[in-house]
């Protein structure tokens, strides 16, 4: 598989990445995503934790069939299993389902049961970042669902940057979004939303790890509740 990865030099991805920051600042989301396809072409995937399929409906409008990527650590609620489901059967998209190496059950007998409650960074890592790591490795670019209005820890997120991490382009065309505008555009399109938005959930992830959020809280204080975890590992 040839990729444009291949075609350009790391410092050459970088800058390229850098610049399209500056240039794209202003730019709409289909804008921002339509210059990635045309950058990166197969080259390129979005990612999603099928909170909801807003980037994925808005990435499907600039590249038909576009690939999904989602990360399926064996904890997450069965509404977002099924939301994935969903998404896979009504949208123009290719679903990618990725797994971590070991089964929950196998994780339990190596590290003891509830890894999550006793390390979570580690169980994070096992289950979400390596396996993305690897799922990863055929693509140029990836795009994210990042707001900088979700938390202090996302504020700076540039609306197309360089993931250091992963040598790769990282495009977040939401960035500069509220959560009025990701609910406009769910409601003006229809969009697969997990229903667990609708219970008090404002940010889903892994069960054992995330709660409802109580009025006056930021978006993310359901994750990781009770401790200075705010990020999973995949996005710093």
């Amino acid at each position: 598989m040839t990729t444009a990865q291949e075609e350009r030099t790391t410092e050459e991805l970088r800058a390229l990445a850098e610049q399209a920051g500056r240039d794209l600042e202003d730019a709409s989301a289909l804008e921002i995503l339509q210059w990635a396809a045309d950058t990166f072409g197969k080259g390129f995937c979005v990612t999603s934790s099928m909170e909801d399929a807003v980037v994925a409906h808005l990435a499907s409008r600039v590249q038909k069939g576009v690939d999904v990527v989602f990360l399926d650590t064996g904890y997450h609620f069965p509404e977002t299993i099924g939301t994935r489901d969903a998404v896979e059967a009504v949208m123009d998209v290719n679903v990618i389902t990725l797994t971590p190496r070991q089964t929950v059950a196998e994780q339990d007998a190596e590290y003891g049961p509830r890894l999550h409650d006793r390390d979570p960074d580690l169980c994070c890592r096992l289950r979400k970042v390596l396996p993305l790591e690897r799922g990863l490795k055929n693509y140029t670019a990836w795009a994210t669902g990042l707001r900088r209005d979700e938390s202090a820890t996302r504020a700076g997120t540039p609306v197309v940057g360089w993931d250091e991490k992963r040598q790769k382009v990282k495009i977040s065309p939401i960035a500069r979004w509220s959560q009025d505008d990701v609910d406009a555009y769910v409601a003006e399109h229809g969009v697969l939303t997990n229903p667990l938005l609708m219970d008090g959930y404002t940010s889903v992830g892994c069960a054992p790890c995330t709660r409802r959020v109580l009025e006056g809280e930021d978006a993310r204080a359901g994750r990781w509740a009770g401790r200075a975890k705010t990020e999973c590992g995949l996005h710093g």
